[in-house]
């Protein structure tokens, strides 16, 4: 069996419940994807801009601040370094960034260590720095997958550019594996199929890590509001609000409403209240977009996959 070379952007909470994942379910409790099974996943570099993780172990650095996800699973030293990634101009807010790279040295980089699958876990609204590293991943010869909602996979020009390379790309934004969005879907898809017309709804989102700490910025918010809103599938007045709580550290609170128009005119109200670990509940979702895109590389599968796992 061959393995699935796994490149990581971003050593944050999804990178530290994706490490972990692996090693929880590496003895073969987890279904099989793409003929990959989950301890075929072997993790071969990582890049980031936080000073408390550059240089060192991978299996060190998902517990360095400000991380704050669950631990689930004892990680034992992987031997491989974290390193000093690309600084966009869209890290602005972090005051201590520190990176040098280049999507050449990326690139270098990523060939060095034969990684397969370059997996972007950058925080909300880093456009610019996320065409960095997919620039880096055509120049290696990589598939990309593309976890938040920065538009890579629903521009023209870039699924193009890797089509013609011949490398798969999977994004935008990723579906938890059982979150908000998905809660919100089914309750539209059910009223729609009951023959209930949807006239208001809203999702108020509430967390304590890096991405709600970046969604406190309206304009790197609204990314985030159009792939929710289009993972909803909602017509009507649709509204998508998040508010940043540090005590709530990874855990993500969401309440949700639905108001629409039921036999006759009637009034239909829905309300709901989930919370859920943020970053776990991605993991799952991230392993099988991995494994596909290993999968379509070996079958010769290029540009926008569609894996089921994405938002948009």
């Amino acid at each position: 069996m061959s393995k699935v070379h796994v490149g990581l952007v971003g050593v944050g909470n999804c990178a530290s419940s994706l490490v972990q994942g692996v090693e929880f379910y590496r003895g073969g409790d987890y279904p099989d994807s793409a003929g990959f099974a989950v301890g075929d996943v072997v993790f071969t570099t990582a890049f980031d801009v936080t000073p408390s993780k550059i240089g060192k172990d991978l299996s060190e650095a998902i517990r360095a601040a400000p991380n704050n996800a669950a631990v689930f699973a004892e990680v034992p030293h992987l031997g491989v370094r974290v390193e000093e990634g690309v600084l966009g101009e869209d890290f602005g807010d972090l005051e201590d960034a520190r990176g040098s790279a280049t999507p050449q040295a990326v690139a270098e980089r990523l060939r060095a260590t034969g990684t397969h699958v370059l997996v972007s876990f950058l925080p909300v609204g880093h456009q610019r720095t996320t065409e960095l590293y997919a620039e880096a991943a055509l120049l290696a010869g990589c598939a990309f997958v593309n976890c938040m909602p920065a538009v890579l996979a629903r521009s023209a020009e870039w699924a193009g550019r890797f089509e013609a390379a011949g490398l798969p790309l999977v994004g935008d934004d990723l579906k938890s594996q059982f979150g908000s969005t998905l809660v919100h879907r089914a309750l539209v898809d059910t009223l729609t199929r009951a023959g209930v017309r949807l006239r208001d709804t809203y999702q108020l989102n509430a967390g304590g890590n890096m991405d709600f700490r970046a969604m406190r910025d309206p304009a790197r918010m609204a990314g985030k509001k159009a792939t929710k809103a289009k993972g909803m599938s909602a017509e009507g007045n649709v509204h998508v609000g998040a508010e940043y709580i540090p005590f709530l550290a990874d855990r993500k609170i969401a309440y949700i409403r639905l108001e629409g128009e039921a036999f006759g005119g009637t009034t239909m109200e829905i309300e709901l209240r989930m919370s859920v670990e943020d970053s776990p509940s991605a993991a799952g979702n991230v392993l099988e977009a991995v494994r596909q895109a290993r999968r379509a590389m070996l079958e010769g599968r290029s540009g926008v996959l569609d894996v089921g796992v994405m938002k948009a």
